[in-house]
């Protein structure tokens, strides 16, 4: 409840007037990040920074309720009973983790959270390894499942990268946990750099792009590529930068969704880095009051059309059935994307928390009816 109230609103004035609010907030300034001042002097060299603030391409919508909806769209998520499985979600210890990473391959451990292997290197994109994803520990959306590894028994990735600064998608303990146990580069969009500075992340270790800027690795290339979102880590927002991502190896390319609405500019995408032979689509989160920032199902399989080669290659969904942040039933997710796929002929696998996913190896056991 803590992470609506901040990330959309709702009822800001009366949390506050009631206290609980500062009291899940203390002890816990530094899960905030850094201050708007922190990260001005990058932001301000993107064309995509205007009037202090970061914009989309296509105007979005955050919010589109009168203060008496937010507050029964509030009521909603707490109350309404089939927002969550009805059993145990079945969790799978990652089989090859210490092995060699493999052409293309990945491993969903949760919401975005995803250990990419593509063509020998792997990619680590959006870890959350928390109980809560809020500012604070003991107030905010919980996990509905335990991550299926251990972060300290990951194998060595090449480069761990964020889409955006939303608490389900950057988490301080998970980041300091991966400064202690990875070497790789955090790669970052503009902005997001400051609050790993804030946290003690050495500077080297930092790679921040704006759209359409790369880092190369070896032969591996990530692209910071455009969404359709929004920043923030409290009452301010929009000073970072968010972005989906291309992840190029010499032979596989895999996108990397983060956190967006539908856009056209992903067909832009395709043209300058793909077509992509995996993409990690988010499905989840999604609600008819917000509209341009979450993709419903069926426009996460418009968008895999859209950067794949009219369809071609696998749909992974992410961003569902990990954390509850929006009042639509648990499972509705995997069942609308199902029924859109069949109709559009895209392949899609549906793996379980920790299960490695090959090319070409579908996987529709309907293990989230619990």
């Amino acid at each position: 409840m803590l992470r609506a109230a901040l990330r959309f609103g709702f009822g800001t004035a009366s949390l506050f007037a009631g206290g609980w609010v500062l009291r899940a907030l203390q002890g816990t300034p530094a899960s905030l990040g850094a201050t708007p001042a922190d990260i001005a002097a990058v932001a301000n060299r993107s064309p995509q920074f205007r009037d202090g603030a970061f914009v989309n391409l296509e105007p979005a919508a955050t919010m589109s309720l009168d203060a008496e909806a937010r507050r029964l769209l509030l009521r909603e998520l707490v109350t309404v009973g089939n927002g969550r499985p009805g059993a145990p979600i079945p969790v799978v210890e990652p089989a090859r983790i210490d092995g060699d990473a493999a052409g293309l391959a990945a491993y969903w451990h949760g919401h975005s959270s995803v250990l990419v292997e593509v063509d020998g290197y792997r990619v680590l994109t959006d870890p959350i390894w928390s109980r809560r994803c809020s500012p604070s520990r003991n107030v905010g959306p919980e996990r509905m499942h335990e991550p299926p590894v251990a972060l300290e028994r990951l194998p060595a990735v090449d480069a761990i990268v964020i889409s955006h600064d939303h608490y389900d998608h950057l988490d301080m303990d998970t980041i300091l946990g991966l400064a202690r146990t990875q070497r790789a580069p955090f790669v970052v969009p503009l902005g997001v750099g400051a609050h790993l500075r804030v946290w003690g992340i050495a500077e080297h270790r930092i790679v921040e792009l704006d759209w359409n800027e790369s880092h190369r690795l070896g032969d591996l290339t990530l692209v910071c590529t455009p969404a359709r979102h929004f920043s923030g880590r409290l009452f301010t927002r929009n000073t970072t930068l968010w972005s989906s991502w291309a992840i190029k190896g010499p032979k596989n390319r895999v996108f990397f969704g983060g956190d967006t609405g539908y856009t056209r500019s992903f067909a832009d995408t395709a043209d300058a880095h793909g077509p992509f032979d995996l993409t990690l689509m988010p499905i989840g989160a999604y609600h008819p009051a917000w509209p341009d920032i979450h993709m419903n199902p069926e426009e996460a399989v418009r968008a895999h059309r859209d950067v794949t080669d009219a369809g071609a290659g696998m749909l992974v969904p992410i961003h569902w059935g990990t954390f509850r942040l929006a009042p639509h039933p648990w499972a509705e997710p995997v069942e609308r994307l199902l029924t859109a796929a069949e109709a559009q002929g895209v392949q899609v696998a549906i793996p379980r928390p920790g299960q490695r996913i090959e090319r070409d190896a579908s996987m529709i056991d309907p293990w989230w009816q619990l």
